[in-house]
Formats: structure tokens, sequence, C-alpha cells
């Protein structure tokens, strides 16, 4: 099974030419190691200008790291479905911790977000996970109990109608695990805790919402040191790499890595 890679650029870099240049880059390994499928997330402002480079290329997608709920208004610093759609994306993630804790996003949000990227067609990646008061848990199986159920709560916010849509989410919906505590920190989770927390999301995405295979995929401190020991396990889809992707040896070696672990 191809483990999926997405790339999150997050704010930078700071220029167009080296954002060209990080692309290219990641081109160039991706031919050499053809197992495996590459998103790259880009600030806003670099879609239109990467989305020519993406085109020649068919293993490596172009995603964005936001989008609005509608297509046109009065809705002052919005990115819309319909101008991605015409930037070439293909991917979208939604309801990042950053955004929830920085910019006030809320669950309404995300699920109008979420709802509204797969009506245009998006695959949407939709980022979930626990905060750091779970970690303070000692016990590791109630602290493992007490992250379920704050990501049961968050998904069944963020998904509330997507059963009941008339739209096709069979292959489009993506799910990434990114425990808060480990965004940034350079101390990812314990695989075998992310193992059982991906295995218990897939349950419910084909109990809940009919997802025959569900895609999750980890996020949350990811770098070449450390990806093999996720995606080791084939239960664990691939991942959501954030500070790693803007170093191009990190790019390389991460490529390398998931090649080795794709079917």
């Amino acid at each position: 099974m191809r483990k999926l890679i997405v790339f999150n650029w997050k704010m930078g870099p700071p220029s167009l030419a080296q954002a060209k240049r990080l692309l290219t880059h990641n081109l160039q390994q991706t031919i050499k190691n053809k197992n495996g499928e590459i998103v790259i997330c880009p600030p806003f402002i670099y879609l239109s200008g990467l989305s020519s480079v993406v085109s020649r290329q068919s293993l490596v997608k172009l995603g964005a790291q936001d989008v609005f709920w509608e297509n046109r208004g009065a809705y002052t610093g919005e990115i819309s479905p319909a101008m991605l759609k015409n930037s070439k994306v293909d991917y979208v993630i939604v309801g990042h911790s950053e955004r929830r804790r920085h910019l006030g996003e809320t669950d309404e949000m995300i699920n109008k977000k979420v709802l509204a990227a797969l009506r245009a067609g998006f695959k949407v990646i939709l980022c979930v996970g626990e905060p750091a008061r779970e970690l303070r848990i000692k016990n590791n199986e109630l602290r493992m109990k007490a992250a379920k159920n704050y990501v049961k709560n968050q998904l069944e916010r963020d998904l509330r109608g997507i059963h009941n849509s008339k739209f096709i989410i069979r292959n489009s919906l993506i799910v990434a695990y990114e425990p808060i505590w480990a965004i940034g920190t350079g101390v990812p989770a314990e695989p075998e805790n992310v193992r059982e927390m991906i295995q218990f999301i897939k349950k419910l995405l084909i109990t809940n919402y009919h997802l025959l295979i569900p895609k999750v995929l980890y996020g949350g401190s990811v770098d070449s040191r450390n990806i093999a020991d996720f995606l080791k396990y084939p239960e664990i889809d691939g991942a959501l790499v954030g500070g790693a992707s803007l170093k191009s040896a990190e790019v390389r070696d991460i490529i390398k890595i998931v090649s080795k672990h794709s079917t």
C-alpha cells in the first residue's frame, strides 16, 4: 500500500523563488522514489506560482493549508473552494490545531469547512488530536482512554452531517491524528499508542460514517529520524510533516524512507 506524506510548509519559505526551489527538490526526489504519494501544502500566496511546476509530475500533488466554507461573499482575507480549484489544488488541510488555538477555529467552523471542501471535490485532511492535559495522566491505559474520548468527540462534531450528505466521500476524507502536545515540540507520540489510536479512529469511521477503507495519518514532530517507526505499521497510512518540510535534507531522507515502506 502506498503511503501518503503531506508536507505542511506552514508560514514558509519567505519567497516564491525559494518555494519553487524547495518544490523542485521534492519533485526530483519523488521521481527517483516512485513509491508513495507526496502532497505539498504551501502558503496560499504561492499556490498559483507552484501549480505549473506540480502539474508536470503526477506523483506530487498540491494542497492548501485551509479553506473557507463559502465560494463568494464579504469575507475579508478568506480563500474560497473555487479559488483553490483554479490553483489546481487537490488536497485541503482542515482543522489544524494551530488554527484552532491561535485563530479560534471552532468545531462548528471546521465542520462547515469539511462539508464545503468535500462538496467542491477536494480530498480533505481533517486534523484531530488531544491536548496536553491527557498527557499528564500517568497510567497509559487511562491516558489512552481519555485521548480516545477526546478524539471521538472531535470527530463527531467535525463530521456532523457527513453521513447524510449526497456527495461521495469514500476516498475523499483523510484523518490526520496529531496530538496537540506533540506538534512542534520535538517529542512525537509513542508509535504503539499512535497505532492503537489510529485503529480506534478507523473503526469509528467505518462504523459511524460507512467509509470502507478509511485513511489515517500521523502528525506531530515527524522527521527522518522517527518516521519509519510509524510507517512500519500497516494501520498508519502516512504522515503529516510540519517543520521538517522546509529542510531539503530532511525532505530527501523522508521520501527515501517512505519509498521503502510503500508497496
